[in-house]
């Protein structure tokens, strides 16, 4: 199967693309040999504060709560663990470790993979990040992780990507959920229903935006290849 940005898909097609039977975690660092993926969510009920930055290349990506251990037990009044009591890295700490290794020279950047959920059973592939930086804040009274992701310039760095849709900003979680609704989940040209896209109407390149519902619709693969960086 192959995938392109801003194309949606089901969660089960999001773990045959992994090639995983079940994707429990939101953090999953190297679950491929050559990326890392991450599953986000901009949603009000979200369990964690991820969020785009109004540039439109670079995501916030909030790190992950220790398991919880029982029914009592509340993970976000502790710290975001960067090891387990084992001393094994968690999660958090082979994002941190990526991330310091890079800064140092000792590898290349970490490319992540980001899929954003958008409503129940429906996903998004946002595209191929780069992870370049993290930082630690205080929320309420405990230490949680922030990491940096900015969009990478290049989107068919992995073999099963098929084809780049020119467009550099990233449309939003709410435009998306919008635009999904009124065109009520079909090719807004054919009414196919399957291999859709977010696509904007006027490219960002020729001075279109992401930022409001008017300037994105649905499109199939096959019209939305057509349409390509076209203005019509």
């Amino acid at each position: 199967m192959k995938i392109s940005r801003d194309e949606i898909i089901s969660y089960r097609e999001m773990c045959d693309l992994e090639n995983k039977q079940v994707l429990q975690r939101g953090m999953n660092y190297r679950i491929n040999p050559l990326y890392s993926v991450i599953l986000m969510s901009q949603r009000i009920n979200a369990p964690y504060k991820d969020q785009t930055y109004p540039d439109g290349i670079t995501i916030e990506y909030e790190g992950h709560d220790t398991i919880k251990r029982g029914y009592n037990h509340n993970p976000k009044r502790e710290d975001q663990p960067e090891r387990l009591p084992s001393d094994k890295l968690t999660q958090n700490g082979m994002f941190i470790g990526a991330v310091e290794d890079a800064k140092k020279g000792l590898r290349d950047v970490e490319v992540i993979k980001v899929y954003e959920k958008i409503m129940n059973g429906i996903w998004s592939f946002k595209g191929y990040f780069n992870l370049v930086d993290y930082k630690i804040i205080e929320n309420e009274g405990r230490k949680v992780f922030r990491f940096i992701l900015k969009l990478s310039d290049i989107q068919q760095l992995i073999p099963h990507s098929q084809y780049i849709i020119p467009h550099t900003r990233l449309i939003s979680s709410e435009v998306k959920k919008e635009v999904w609704k009124r065109d009520k989940g079909k090719c807004v040209r054919c009414g196919a229903i399957s291999n859709l896209h977010f696509d904007h109407d006027l490219p960002y390149s020729k001075g279109g935006t992401s930022l409001i519902v008017n300037n994105v619709k649905l499109l199939c693969m096959k019209c939305n290849l057509k349409k390509a960086a076209r203005i019509e």
